[in-house]
């Protein structure tokens, strides 16, 4: 088997025993599993558990998007230290000192800073009073948490290149909002396909529902890292 494709199966699932059973079944084609705020708020560390022992033992994305004042955010990656995540979320809207509270609580940790969620929309970010176009806002918040000791950043496919171009290779670039071709898009304003994203210089791809809503999960991973494999 070759060795798995750079992709954060999103495990967003209804209880631990379907956790597993996806982990187990994208383990073999993926690199990382990615345990969201809906997961962890359910099954706190078994959920981590689950996915790191039924993956084979593969990295683990804790994505909880912290945003709190800077103490706070630092007491909740205190409180997540034993666990070990490879990649811990914080929103780069909190700050500078927010995002490097939290860096120092975790220095093996990779502090992930989110950019604009990919759910977004221009109309969204001007509802909300953030100044855009949205590329932009995501470079200076991007620019913002590196500086700050982030060494993650999740950023839309669309703005890869851009956030690439402003951090160079600080920090590593993780996609959310990727389908592959012929997938709804769901709930994602802002979408690329797998070899988009890693054609405009991602490093790691988030994939949730076009593989674990697929009639067979091990079979949607292994297409998805075929295709990968192959560009």
């Amino acid at each position: 088997m070759s060795a798995p494709v750079p992709v954060a199966v999103a495990l967003d699932g209804p209880d631990l025993a379907t956790i597993r059973a996806w982990a187990a079944a994208a383990g073999p084609y993926v690199s990382t599993m990615k345990v969201g705020l809906e997961t962890f708020l359910r099954d706190g560390d078994a959920a981590i558990h689950a996915a790191r022992e039924a993956s084979g033992g593969r990295e683990v994305f804790l994505d909880l998007k912290l945003h709190d004042i800077p103490h706070t955010v630092a007491g909740a990656a205190r409180s997540v230290a034993h666990l070990q995540p490879r990649y811990l979320t914080v929103h780069a809207t909190g700050g500078s000192a927010m995002v490097r509270a939290a860096v120092d609580e975790l220095p093996d940790t990779r502090i992930t800073a989110v950019t604009v969620l990919t759910s977004m929309s221009e109309d969204d970010l001007a509802a909300v009073g953030l100044l855009g176009p949205s590329i932009e806002a995501v470079r200076r918040l991007a620019a913002l948490a590196v500086a700050a000791g982030a060494r993650a950043i999740v950023c839309s496919p669309q703005e890869v290149a851009a956030v690439r171009a402003e951090v160079g290779d600080a920090a590593v670039l993780i996609t959310p909002g990727v389908r592959p071709r012929g997938s709804a898009t769901g709930d994602q304003a802002r979408v690329a396909t797998p070899e988009q994203a890693l054609a405009a210089g991602a490093d790691l791809l988030v994939i949730g529902r076009p593989i674990t809503a697929a009639p067979d999960v091990a079979a949607a991973a292994a297409a998805i890292a075929d295709t990968l494999a192959r560009r």
